[in-house]
């Protein structure tokens, strides 16, 4: 059994796999889909939009069905565990698909759970993010191999971390750009480097230059609102506007996996403008989404 808890639970081979399928059903290829019944489990502690509606859709499309659960309204809220509740929901349903606020809790469901566990976020990775990120650069680019991608402001969120474990294991150089004092997670900014080549940087323009490629994220992850004032402060000189867009490459690409707060990490100009791929990159979360559940299920054949 297959779970996808994090960006280094596959390899190079299996997200070519995964973009294979993904490039079959943006094609239109037909016979795609699960088993009759199938059915998966949504199970959210955190807010969400794209995520929530994507994965919905993704399960109908797919002709399966799915369960929205706000872990709330469930006995979680009355204190039992997360290894208790898997043992149940698995014994109902296909898949399990976690959005939660630790990762800890999601590799206790994962140990507990009879059937695929799929991340989709916690506070330390969101890894369908991060391949539907690089999907959207391979689409655009053709190819990845020596592409480099810049990821300004909060280096240490949970997509960055994802995104610079598939980045550098698919050949692109990736650059952290932020303050001192709020540097990348060492475990995962290790394992990227084992890949390939990940540098960080507190200059914007060292960072950015020769990038293909700008990616920012909100300064301020759910969690972490008691810091805002801070972050802000702290976050603001590495805004992604159209003086950094001019470090870049001509034709790099401007990205943000949304929600976006213009006039903080990126400025109108700049996620509305023509070089932005951001509406592109959500559009995506649901082909990529679409072709993890679809790769999975053909693992438990």
């Amino acid at each position: 059994m297959m779970h996808f808890l994090s960006a280094d639970d596959v390899s190079k081979q299996q997200v070519e796999e995964i973009f294979k399928i993904a490039d079959e059903l943006k094609f239109g290829k037909t016979g795609l889909e699960l088993k009759a019944g199938a059915i998966a489990v949504l199970l959210f502690e955190k807010p969400s939009t794209r995520t929530m509606i994507s994965f919905e859709v993704a399960m109908a499309q797919l002709g399966g069905n799915f369960i929205y659960v706000d872990s709330r309204t469930t006995q979680l809220s009355r204190g039992e565990s997360w290894a208790d509740t898997s043992k149940v929901m698995s014994s109902y349903v296909d898949f399990i698909i976690p959005r939660l606020f630790r990762h800890d809790d999601l590799l206790e469901i994962a140990a507990n759970s009879s059937v695929p566990v799929i991340n989709a976020l916690t506070d330390q990775e969101h890894p369908t993010q991060a391949l539907a990120d690089i999907y959207t650069i391979r689409e655009i680019k053709k190819s990845l191999k020596g592409l480099k991608i810049a990821l300004l402001g909060d280096i240490g969120n949970n997509t960055f971390n994802s995104l610079m474990m598939i980045a550098t294991k698919l050949g692109m150089e990736v650059a952290l750009i932020g303050p001192k004092g709020y540097y990348p997670n060492a475990k995962f900014l290790t394992k990227a480097k084992e890949y390939g080549i990940a540098k960080v940087y507190d200059s914007i323009e060292e960072g950015v230059e020769g990038s293909d490629v700008l990616y920012t994220d909100t300064f301020i992850s759910m969690g972490e609102e008691t810091e805002a004032t801070l972050r802000r402060k702290l976050f603001m000189p590495y805004q992604l506007n159209l003086n950094v867009l001019a470090l870049a490459n001509p034709k790099a690409v401007v990205m943000h996996p949304l929600p976006a707060h213009r006039g903080e990490e990126i400025t109108a100009e700049v996620i509305d403008g023509k070089q932005s791929v951001v509406f592109q990159q959500a559009k995506n979360k649901l082909l990529i989404e679409k072709a993890i559940i679809l790769y999975i299920a053909g693992k438990e054949l």
